[in-house]
């Protein structure tokens, strides 16, 4: 077995990797750290974990894990951090999945633009795949060849929002029928897991119980990254709902108005464009995604509407944030990277009920 540690591991992301990896049937999880939990035990920070093979694992420092004798490191850190965290690992030849925004953006000025922060890891971004398997297959097979021939890994997994929102949206803009004129409107709604688990005044439970609210209109730091992937301008909002996990979004595209062609052409368009994956399923036509049928799992479940009359198509997915958005994802990429069977570990049902 593989030896894994999180770095982490007391967040929310970090904590969903460390569950699937508890019982992943190739990787052994061997370490875990956090800044605020060093010391404890994850078992009395998580009780859920009390008599796992995870459970007796106590929270190291940064500097700890670095020390360990890691496979691979799965990092569920503010951005920012990677920049730091990401070279000491790549330079003892760890593997490196990064959950974080660190090398997501192609462009460092762009990165420095929305978040703010210098990047200063050049040569690394240059070297990153991207985590996003379903869209970027040949970028995580990539990773792949680099493990084989014990070169540098690092791959940056795509972010919640994003990757709802874009297995939704580049079926259709990838398609001729795309009119690139009006750029895809995308409104996702998500769970308060996906605003981390530190406490704010925005996540009290008094301002988030029977509220729905919205938040980075124009400003989300998911925008430039969707548009890199769709390559074309978004106009994306954000939301939030009083759930703890789930993220639903709805992206509204335009056909060309010379296209003839109808709900069961785009249908078809969207089932032949994932025929191939084991994750993203594409409900009949008229049925419609919901996060109930998604959680715990690392699945996207996609729905497809057309409105003949505008000529508007309706594309809706619907993700667990933590886990086809986070951890999970993380896991499929290193299971791709290593050569396991790519959903070893991975849930393939939801909770019933």
């Amino acid at each position: 077995m593989k030896k894994a540690g999180v770095v982490g591991a007391g967040g929310f992301a970090g904590i969903q990797a460390v569950s699937i990896l508890n019982s992943h049937p190739e990787f052994e999880l061997i370490a875990i750290s956090s800044v605020s939990n060093e010391g404890m035990k994850l078992e009395e920070l998580y009780p859920s974990f009390t008599g796992t093979r995870a459970g007796s694992l106590v929270f190291l420092d940064t500097d700890e894990i670095v020390e360990k004798d890691l496979d691979v490191v799965f990092l569920a850190v503010p951005h920012k951090a990677s920049l730091s965290i990401t070279p000491r690992f790549i330079d003892k030849g760890v593997a490196v999945i990064d959950l974080s925004a660190d090398f997501r953006i192609e462009d460092p000025a762009v990165y420095e633009k929305w978040y703010g922060v210098k990047h200063d890891q050049l040569e690394l971004l240059k070297k990153r795949s991207f985590g996003l398997p379903e869209l970027f297959s040949e970028e995580i097979n990539n990773a792949h060849e680099n493990y084989l021939k014990h070169e540098d890994v690092l791959v940056a997994c795509a972010g919640c929002y994003v990757t709802a929102s874009t297995l939704a949206a580049k079926p259709f803009v990838e398609s001729e029928l795309f009119d690139n004129e009006m750029p895809p409107v995308i409104d996702a709604i998500s769970g308060l897991t996906g605003a981390g688990k530190k406490a704010t005044e925005k996540s009290m439970y008094v301002n988030v119980n029977e509220n729905y609210s919205v938040y980075g209109v124009t400003k989300h730091r998911h925008t430039p990254e969707m548009e890199q992937i769709l390559g074309t301008s978004v106009v994306f909002t954000p939301h939030l709902a009083p759930a703890n996990r789930g993220i639903l979004s709805t992206v509204t595209m335009k056909t060309k108005k010379d296209v003839a062609t109808s709900a069961e052409e785009i249908h078809s368009l969207y089932d032949d464009f994932y025929k191939d994956s084991n994750f993203v399923k594409v409900l009949p036509l008229g049925q419609f995604p919901q996060t109930s049928s998604v959680t715990g799992t690392n699945f996207a479940h996609i729905g497809i509407a057309f409105n003949e009359e505008l000529g508007i198509v309706i594309a809706i997915a619907a993700i667990d944030n933590l886990v086809k958005g986070a951890a999970g994802q993380g896991v499929q990429c290193a299971n791709i990277v290593f050569g396991f069977d790519e959903m070893a570990g991975l849930a393939n049902v939801a909770l019933p009920v």
